[in-house]
Order: structure tokens, then sequence, then C-alpha cells
């Protein structure tokens, strides 16, 4: 149930714009005290993977010499990934290029889904970017245990740091590596979350303002470009960090 309020002056109701944010119960399942329902939340990630799968499924079943449009858009997808894991992550990322794909396909297609009209954005949600940011932390670490073992400490303290400065360097160090997922997920989910608020607030303005409404509604054109452009912008920034990490990983500094 939408919440709404009336403005001063006038008896229009104004939708709230944080409405949007609203986490809707589909289908109730609890499992004990776990309150584990299908929500729309739920349900637009599942959208979010079953587009991505029908889209490169479809385009790259007939694998054609010469290319349609579709598979060139696929071909596309897949080399701009590839240079991204190559370029940011070194030869050593190559095995896990398959990740930073899916990481990258489902954060972009849940931003774009999030654009259409009454739909839901779940990467404006600080529990789902977190627990994308926090597999990204544990699984850069992990890999990183496995390739250098007890070494992998050294990575607080680089090497040729002079001894006097490492009482202060390394706790900095530490406590820089440990905010790496709190980072990466408060950056999605604040951008998506700013912008699809503003461009409600714009949007909610241009009937309440009768004739001088084509002011907001060409703010709310002009947002909506924006939005596009920052649904694609936070996906690849979200896959270009964890190359990162992943880098780091490989190969300590």
């Amino acid at each position: 149930m939408i919440k709404k309020r009336k403005t001063k002056g006038a008896g229009t109701a104004v939708a709230n714009p944080l409405d949007q944010f609203i986490i809707k119960t589909i289908l109730p399942i609890n499992v004990g005290n776990v309150d584990a329902s299908f929500t729309n939340s739920s349900l637009l990630m599942v959208i979010a993977v079953a587009v991505v799968t029908l889209f490169l499924t479809r385009s790259m079943r007939e694998r054609k010499l010469v290319p349609g449009r579709w598979q060139s858009v696929a071909e596309l997808t897949y080399q701009f990934v590839g240079n991204m894991v190559r370029t940011n992550a070194g030869s050593g990322g190559k095995p896990y290029f398959p990740f930073i794909f899916s990481l990258f396909m489902f954060i972009l297609m849940g931003n774009m889904l999030g654009m259409i009209p009454y739909s839901f954005t779940f990467t404006s949600h600080i529990i789902v970017t977190l627990a994308m940011a926090l597999m990204v932390f544990i699984g850069t670490t992990v890999v990183a245990f496995a390739k250098h073992g007890v070494k992998f400490f050294s990575f607080f303290l680089p090497h040729g740091t002079p001894w006097y400065i490492a009482p202060v360097l390394v706790p900095i160090e530490i406590l820089s590596y440990f905010t790496r997922p709190v980072s990466l997920s408060l950056r999605l989910f604040a951008n998506l979350t700013a912008g699809h608020t503003l461009l409600k607030v714009f949007t909610g303005f241009v009937f309440a303002m009768g004739l001088a409404g084509v002011i907001p509604l060409a703010a709310s054109v002009a947002l909506t470009g924006l939005e596009f452009l920052l649904a694609f912008l936070q996906a690849y920034v979200f896959a270009v960090l964890s190359c990162i990490y992943l880098h780091d990983a490989l190969h300590m500094h």
C-alpha cells in the first residue's frame, strides 16, 4: 500500500518518493523464526538472471560467422568485460572471468530493470549490495591465502617500508582492507537510491505544477537519461573494483 501525503495549499496527493524502495512480500515463507519470504526484490533478481540467461543463450545459439545484431551485442559485452579483467586483474585473472562477467551482467540488468516504471531496483538496497561486496571480499581473500599462504600478511606492510613507520602504517592498511566491502556496497547503493529518489521527486512536480510542470518534465527527461548512464557506470565501477581487488590478491600490490 503506497503511502501518500497532501501538499500544502493543494488537494492533490503526492506519492512519497521513498515508497518505491519498500520491500513487499509476494509469497510468505517462514522457516522457524527466519522470514524467507519471496518478495518483489527476489522476483526482480530472478527476472534479471532469467533475462541475462535468455539474452546470452538466444544471441549465441546460431553462432554465425557474420554475427547478427544480438550476437554482436553479446560478443561486444564479452570482449568489454574480458578487456576489463585483463587490464585490471592481469593475465592471472583470466580464470575468474566467468565470475566478473556474471557479477557485471547481474548488476547491470538489475539497474536497467529498475528504470522500468512501477518496477523495483534491488540494487538500491544496502543488504543486496553488501552481500555482493562481501562475496567479492571473501572470495579475493581466499584466493590470496590460497596463492600466497602466510605471505599474504605482507600485503599490510609493503616491501621497503621503514620499520619505524610499521606501527602506524599496518593498522591503516588493515582498516583500509576491511572497509573495502563497505565502500564497494555503499557506492552502488547510495548512487542508485539517490538517483531514483531525485527522479521521483521531479516527476511528482510535473502534474502538481500545472502548466509550469513543463520545467520539471524537462528535468525528468534529462535525469532519466542520466540514470540510464549511471546504471551502466555503477555496474562497471563495481566490476572494475572487484578486478582491482582480485589483482591485489594475485600479485600482492
